[in-house]
């Protein structure tokens, strides 16, 4: 692995560093502006829908798709972001497993504040569910805050009584809002990222007053996890979210769920996102792509 690559990424990221003092659209803005440089992904065709009452992005690989869906949920701290900002990375994802991805454009704060991307999340679920889409065939997945959706979606899916899909893919998931994790101090600065006191102004949008201690806002710590599809939680040594995905494996593990923590070393927040200029990123995706092939493979329906 190249540490030259990773330092021009630590460099990049720092010198795009996100301001959380700027409004919700002057993020969105900058963010999409950030995103919109790159070509459009490679070996996929991109076709604008709609699922769960939400604009959504389907990708398709171009060579003949297998019977699988991952429903994809983009990163941006539940306030910016979109399915093309995330479609290169969803896109890797699709190349790798041959699996129809559907990107969910969800509401975003502080114009929709929590709980209102889990109800999403949970409508698109069903909506597939409901189109006679197997649960055993769908794999959910996201980047970031996108990450935390996915495991959100499934806890939120799990107490509405819904069957459980084949398994779950977070890359640097944010799943703790009261920003208690360890990391939040070890990795301050270097993160190049993100600081607690970033965190914490970007999640108030979301938050809009409500009390960071529970199940659906900070899982990591609070919810009750039993019962959930296999997980595979990939994060970056170096960011301060990387207790989010520790703390959230080891008490999965405790809940009997089936649960790979992927910790690489020195790299950042969603690092794969760097997919085709980082050694790290490609090696991550590869392993995301065998883990979705196995459970589709393998999970039988369970309710």
């Amino acid at each position: 692995m190249s540490k030259e690559q990773r330092a021009t990424v630590d460099a990049l990221l720092r010198s795009t560093s996100i301001d959380a003092s700027r409004t919700p659209d002057e993020l969105r803005a900058d963010f999409a502006a950030m995103m919109a440089g790159s070509p459009s992904p490679l070996g996929v065709s991109l076709t604008p829908s709609a699922l769960g009452g939400r604009p959504a992005l389907e990708i398709a690989p171009e060579a003949e798709a297998i019977d699988g869906t991952i429903l994809y949920f983009h990163g941006g701290s539940w306030v910016f972001g979109s399915p093309a900002t995330a479609q290169h990375i969803t896109a890797a994802l699709v190349r790798r497993t041959g699996a129809r991805a559907v990107s969910l454009d969800y509401r975003l704060a502080p114009e929709h504040p929590f709980p209102a991307a889990i109800d999403d999340g949970v409508a698109a679920y069903r909506d597939l569910l409901e189109h006679r889409v197997p649960p055993e065939r769908i794999v959910l997945a996201g980047d970031s805050a996108g990450g935390g959706l996915s495991i959100l979606t499934v806890l939120a899916s799990r107490d509405a009584g819904l069957p459980r899909p084949a398994g779950v893919v977070a890359f640097s998931p944010g799943l703790d809002a009261t920003r208690s994790g360890e990391s939040m101090t070890t990795k301050d600065g270097i993160d190049p990222l993100f600081t607690r006191q970033s965190l914490q102004r970007l999640g108030a949008h979301y938050l809009a007053g409500q009390d960071p201690r529970q199940p659906l806002l900070s899982p990591a710590v609070h919810a009750d996890l039993a019962g959930l599809p296999p997980l595979l939680l990939q994060a970056g040594s170096n960011e301060v979210l990387l207790d989010d995905s520790t703390r959230l494996a080891t008490r999965a593990a405790a809940a009997g769920v089936d649960v790979i923590l992927d910790v690489t070393a020195d790299v950042p927040h969603v690092f794969q996102s760097f997919t085709g200029s980082l050694d790290e990123a490609d090696a991550a995706l590869d392993r995301a792509g065998r883990f979705i092939l196995d459970r589709l493979a393998t999970t039988p329906a369970a309710l």
